[in-house]
């Protein structure tokens, strides 16, 4: 605690000398600490170790007693109960009455308990009101109770006005979805992605969708037009808190339909709707998915099976430009001569070599792309119109911009002749909306002429055509779908409180609300960079700029150091000390040292576990899952918990909200443990990078990855440069990089200040230097082709500046175009720091629509951001180490992946998403508990001087906590929470 803090909170002003005067010794010492204990938190302190040293030194010197006096301080008797009385007597409290805890109950269960369901956040509430209110909190296990009452009264009344909106055939149809349905829906786990059902049941509901084909496409179409069918009206829950639906909803997933059926009538009505209102969203959100990529998967199979056919008989014919002249000159020597005799002999390789390159141009020419348009065109008839054309009939599509209203045009006519039969073209007359696709490349397969001679439009070819323009303006968001989630109207994207609030939202991303102020800030700092390296350029080795085809600038990265040897002899020494450790005892390690497990609670909102079992068996789940064990193989160890407790537990419990909290109650706690001595000032960048794992395909979610060459998903990973992983999140294949770069970066939610963020190549962009510029985030990558780079010159007018730089430079930046699309840009960056939308959900429609005037001017941004790092990276021969040295953290943590997520040969075995999710978040857990227990045992091994006195300044720099030599995943699960690791930390 500062001093700063001492002054303002535990200064003894006049009035409260008064109150002392006349008290000695301890008592006197205690009576102080209790007033200003009271004064700011609004109630008394329950022990003398709420009071940390400096405080009670700081009271102390003000009331001229000993410190130590605070000792004999009495916290039982009449003493302490009088000196309450006083205090409260002094600041116009009063003890709280079975009045006032009625009334306040009361007031929770109206005022917060309807919007909040997280029993913290409501106790928090009730001490802020009853400091308002002049009265003194109750016990802790009163207030419990007060809490728990309020939720209980909140909930009920909400169960009750829920159900009444509900006309009577609209709760019988969904009560018949729990009427005769067996328990094994809610005891789902991972198996598969079809609930078996062919009539609407809480199995069907809870499904997920499988993989890209038909089959799914017209399944998820009949489960939105049964969930539909039950008749919800769409205001249901318009007055439900966000939070407080996804409570509901997370409980009707788990709960079985024998659990549901012994519910009120109220409760089970509003809980089922809760859930029948949110899978209706994501059912939708599949079903664009599933459109998107069954588009891409026809055009892709069209162009494989056309290559395949010709690529046995291409042959790449080289020197064309040399023939040509041959030819040429050939025929103008002899102009009336025959082909046979003048051209052919003219051309090495005569005939065939003029036979080999016309087929050149057929297959690479308009004659190949025609021919994929018409296999595609083939596929499409054959196979996936029927559910193509009855997804138009589910899902409603809008647009928001008038230049997109041909597309929707254009499917309003696909679907009013979906059902023309074998018709070849439109009628005559019948009017068709042009759009891109059609009068681009598509022209020639769309308009066609009869046998009359007149230009009409092929029917099948047009609906492909328009479904292909349907794809690409999804992907941009400028075409949404009416009921979606992420596929919503991109303008419920931006803050709705933006114009209201605008200096405010501006203050909190640290910009002037100026835009001349911004762009002049940004010049300056880009001229800075630029004339320091150029001056610096010809004293630097390096680096060397000048013109080159392959790119103006070299440049020769420093190069990688050796682990010292002095670190792994101390590696060792905690292998001898600690031998072979189990690593679920590292867990179970940190799990009784930080606490992390004490807010894990019930999803269902009620849990009767005692407390030691609940650990217990939320360890053995996170370690089924963070190795990928299993549960079933778990069960089997030295525990005394059953595969079905476990997975009880796992079900109610370990959340994926939970799960995160774990790991970021692991991280805060690993920062608060270190010691400043040993390891330094915290730090404030992170390095990001994903990881790949193979997983089941029959999903929507796995993907194919050309880089690793197989199907799996990605774990975006932010560790620390300590090896502190701060968050982490499961990713397509083709998701973008940049925006989960972001996305970590700012919602990490570990107690950590994020200033900079290392990633390699993959992790940044121009939009992601103008993004992160924007979010006050410093990007750091290692640019695998530095070499290619173009600086942008910070003024126009200036071509004889930075002489030293000149083959690399380019254009001047827009500055106009960032000048008047800036509060646009704060807008959108706004809506990544509030969460009012995704960063991928802002960048895929920026990246899509290069036209859209924000996205230029984030792109200026950008480019201005990137020429500043790329002239500091190549001056700075320490900037380029630190990166090189951050990234090689994260790949560090990579490697440790394969070690502890061993089981099923790293595959991720499931196809639901929640569960491959679950999977990651769990591996996260046992890394962060793993680098948590050896930042323990290294600094219990370096606290004797003979070996900290080992370490020179490059063991210290290299020290890190992300080792796993003396760690065994295998084996016997044994867990015994009485059995501790010996590590001279005090044990919690």
């Amino acid at each position: 605690m500062g001093m700063d803090e001492l002054v303002q909170h535990w200064t003894v002003l006049g009035d409260e000398l008064e109150l002392v005067a006349g008290k000695r010794g301890g008592t006197r010492l205690g009576f102080g600490l209790l007033l200003k204990y009271f004064t700011r938190h609004g109630r008394f302190p329950r022990a003398g170790v709420e009071f940390p040293d400096e405080v009670v030194e700081f009271v102390a010197r003000q009331l001229e007693v000993p410190a130590a006096e605070f000792e004999s301080y009495q916290w039982i008797g009449s003493t302490i109960e009088y000196h309450r009385a006083q205090i409260r007597e002094h600041l116009g409290f009063r003890v709280c009455s079975v009045q006032d805890a009625e009334k306040l109950t009361a007031w929770l269960a109206a005022d917060v308990a309807h919007a909040e369901r997280n029993a913290d956040r409501v106790r928090e509430e009730l001490l802020k009101h009853c400091r308002e209110e002049c009265i003194e909190p109750p016990a802790p296990d009163r207030i419990t109770r007060m809490v728990r009452s309020a939720l209980h009264i909140a909930e009920e009344t909400w169960f009750a006005t829920v159900a009444a909106r509900l006309a009577p055939e609209v709760r019988v149809r969904i009560l018949a979805l729990v009427a005769a349905a067996g328990d094994a829906d809610g005891a789902e786990e991972d198996g598969d992605t079809d609930g078996g059902e062919s009539v609407l049941g809480l199995g069907l509901v809870k499904a997920m969708p499988g993989n890209v084909s038909l089959e799914s496409m017209l399944r998820e179409i009949r489960k939105l037009t049964a969930i539909r069918a039950i008749g919800l009206p769409a205001s249901l829950f318009a007055d439900v808190a966000p939070k407080v639906l996804a409570s509901w909803r997370a409980r009707a997933a788990v709960e079985s339909p024998s659990h549901l059926r012994r519910r009120s009538q109220e409760a089970a009505v509003t809980l089922l709707s809760a859930l029948l209102v949110e899978r209706e969203r994501e059912v939708t959100d599949s079903l664009v998915d599933l459109l998107i990529a069954t588009v891409h998967r026809i055009g892709a199979r069209a162009e494989q099976k056309v290559t395949n056919d010709l690529i046995n008989a291409f042959k790449r014919v080289l020197g064309k430009e040399n023939i040509l002249f041959r030819i040429a000159e050939a025929s103008l020597a002899e102009p009336d001569g025959e082909v046979r005799a003048v051209v052919f002999p003219a051309v090495g390789g005569g005939e065939q070599t003029l036979k080999e390159l016309v087929h050149e141009y057929r297959t690479k020419g308009p004659v190949y792309r025609r021919t994929v348009q018409t296999t595609l065109k083939a596929s499409y008839t054959n196979h996936y119109r029927k559910g193509l054309i009855e997804l138009l009939e589910v899902l409603e599509f809008r647009s928001n911009n008038s230049a997109y209203r041909p597309v929707l045009d254009a499917l309003d006519l696909v679907q009013r002749y979906a059902k023309a039969g074998n018709t070849t073209y439109y009628p005559l007359g019948e009017s068709a909306p042009e759009h891109r696709v059609t009068t681009g490349q598509w022209a020639d397969l769309v308009y066609r002429a009869d046998k009359r001679g007149r230009s009409r439009i092929v029917r099948m070819v047009y609906e492909v055509a328009t479904f292909q323009a349907l794809r690409e303006q999804l992907r941009c968001k400028e075409v949404w779908v009416v009921g979606a989630g992420r596929w919503r109207n991109p303008d419920e994207d931006l803050p709705k409180d933006f114009e209201a609030r605008r200096v405010e939202h501006y203050g909190e991303l640290r910009k002037p609300l100026d835009p001349a102020v911004f762009t002049t800030s940004l010049r300056e700092e880009m001229a800075e960079a630029l004339a320091d390296l150029d001056e610096a350029l010809p004293e630097l080795d390096w680096v060397e700029i000048k013109e080159r085809k392959a790119g103006a600038i070299r440049f020769t990265a420093p190069a990688a150091s050796e682990e010292p040897r002095n670190l792994r002899r101390v590696k060792n020494e905690v292998g001898r000390r600690w031998n072979a450790v189990p690593l679920i005892d590292m867990l179970k390690e940190a799990v009784l040292r930080t606490g992390c497990l004490k807010a894990v609670t019930s999803v269902a909102g009620s849990g009767h576990l005692a407390p030691e079992v609940l650990a217990e068996r939320l360890m053995l789940a996170i370690y089924a899952y963070g190795t990928n064990a299993g549960i079933r193989s778990v069960a089997g160890g030295a525990h005394g918990h059953t595969e079905e407790e476990i997975r009880y537990v796992r079900r109610r419990y370990l959340t994926a909200q939970a799960a995160r909290q774990i790991a970021v109650e692991i991280a805060n706690a690993t920062f608060a443990a270190r010691d400043v001595g040993l390891w330094g000032a915290g730090s404030t960048a992170v390095a990001s990078d994903s990881t790949h794992f193979r997983s089941w395909d029959q999903n929507l979610f796995t993907e194919w990855h050309s880089r690793y060459g197989g199907r799996g998903i990605l774990v975006y990973w932010h560790v620390e440069r300590g090896s502190v992983v701060v968050h982490s999140q499961t990713l397509r294949a083709s998701a973008s990089e940049v925006a989960a770069m972001v996305e970590g970066a700012i919602r990490h939610g570990t107690t950590m200040r994020v200033e900079g963020n290392y990633v390699d190549s993959h992790g940044q962009s121009e939009i992601g230097f103008g993004v992160t510029r924007l979010l006050n985030v410093d990007l750091l990558p290692r640019i695998k082709q530095i070499n290619r780079v173009r600086l942008y010159r910070p003024n126009a007018g200036e071509p004889g500046a930075y002489p030293n730089l000149h083959a690399a430079l380019t254009r001047p930046i827009r500055w106009e175009v960032i000048d008047a699309n800036y509060d646009q840009v704060i807008k959108y960056a706004t809506a990544i720091r509030t969460g009012t939308a995704s960063t991928e959900a802002i960048l895929s429609r920026f990246t899509r629509a290069a036209s859209h005037p924000a996205y230029q001017a984030m792109l200026e941004i950008g480019r201005a951001q990137r020429t500043v790092f790329v002239a500091r990276y190549l001056r700075d021969r320490d900037l380029q180490r630190e990166i090189e040295e951050g990234l090689n953290v994260v790949e560090s943590w990579n490697a440790a992946n394969a070690v502890i997520y061993y089981g099923k040969g790293g595959e991720i075995s499931t196809n639901r998403r929640e569960e491959a999710e679950m999977a990651a978040l769990c591996l996260r857990i046992l890394q962060a508990s793993l680098v948590y227990v050896n930042t323990l045992m290294l600094q219990d091994v370096l606290a004797e001087p003979a070996w900290s006195g080992l370490l020179a300044p490059a063991d210290r720099r290299g020290l890190t906590p992300l080792f796993w030599g003396h760690v065994r995943p295998y084996g016997e699960v044994k867990l015994d929470l009485a059995s501790r690791l010996r590590i001279a930390a005090t044990l919690s």
